[in-house]
């Protein structure tokens, strides 16, 4: 791409890159190093009393402090609101995820041009306790989109305990106008470090459960933008065998057996998810 200012070859992805933050230290350096590829790096960050600010600034990351004011928009679509971004396209990074260079040269063939789709899914591929999997379930997020085609919805969850200041486990929607815009998909992986403590894994998955249950009762999730994949998850919902669905799926129909006790544990891990929803549910009647 052509610097029209310098005369000279710019390089950089024509996207910004936006991490959401709070003490964040132990993983933002890992995160922030992957990102040198684009254009603009911005930081979000909730009043982090840790070094996590310090830690985005050396690596030249812009920094911005967001405090939530209980109501909507979100952390998410706080920035996409209020920052002065002078990229369309977003790619949204969680603090323990690690751009991959496959990822990059991806990006780079797509947007060799402008892309006509609205956004991408990218699919994760976990680190679980220290070993990269190579199999089994991975999540496809669609964290990469063109903010002037896409946002995050407004759902009833604001009295709903569990995510608070940062928009759920759920995708952003096309605007209106832009209905009939395609999505794309992504092949190679952000790498996303799942599971670094026991006790750390098992309090964050308390938290979503808890969420889930009361998004489910209220019937406040949005829907999915692809049609097969909201149809499961509506089953899935209220499915009282789905936690040995989502290990099977993911030990043995995506093969994580291959990935050694690792792929078994993870897969577990699934499972448990799972079971803590039913817990939870049960618990509320």
């Amino acid at each position: 791409m052509l610097c029209m200012v310098c005369g000279i070859m710019d390089d950089k992805l024509p996207i910004c890159a936006i991490v959401v933050t709070q003490n964040e230290e132990r993983n933002i350096s890992r995160c922030l190093a992957a990102l040198g590829d684009f254009s603009r790096v911005i930081v979000v960050d909730s009043h982090s009393t840790d070094r996590t600010c310090a830690i985005a600034r050396d690596y030249g990351a812009q920094v911005v402090s967001f405090r939530w004011n209980g109501r909507y928009p979100k952390k998410r679509q706080w920035s996409l609101d209020t920052l002065a971004l002078t990229q369309d396209w977003v790619l949204w990074v969680d603090a323990d995820e690690v751009v991959t260079p496959e990822l990059v040269v991806d990006l780079r063939r797509v947007f060799a041009k402008a892309p006509e789709e609205a956004g991408f899914f990218v699919p994760g591929k976990y680190v679980w306790d220290g070993q990269v999997l190579y199999h089994g379930m991975r999540n496809n997020k669609l964290c990469l989109f063109d903010r002037r085609k896409m946002a995050f919805p407004v759902v009833d969850d604001l009295d709903v305990e569990g995510m608070g200041e940062i928009e759920g486990h759920y995708q952003p929607v096309l605007k209106a106008g832009h209905e009939g815009a395609s999505i794309g998909q992504i092949r190679a992986p952000l790498i996303h470090y799942a599971y670094e403590d026991a006790q750390g894994w098992e309090a964050r998955h308390r938290r979503y459960a808890c969420w889930e249950v009361d998004m489910t009762r209220k019937d406040a999730w949005p829907r999915d933008p692809v049609a097969w994949r909201e149809q499961a998850k509506v089953f899935l919902r209220g499915f009282a065998l789905r936690g040995w669905v989502m290990f099977l799926y993911s030990y043995v129909w995506k093969c994580g057996f291959l990935d050694g006790r690792a792929g078994f544990d993870f897969a577990m891990s699934r499972k448990r998810y799972c079971d803590m929803i039913r817990a939870v549910m049960r618990e509320g009647g």
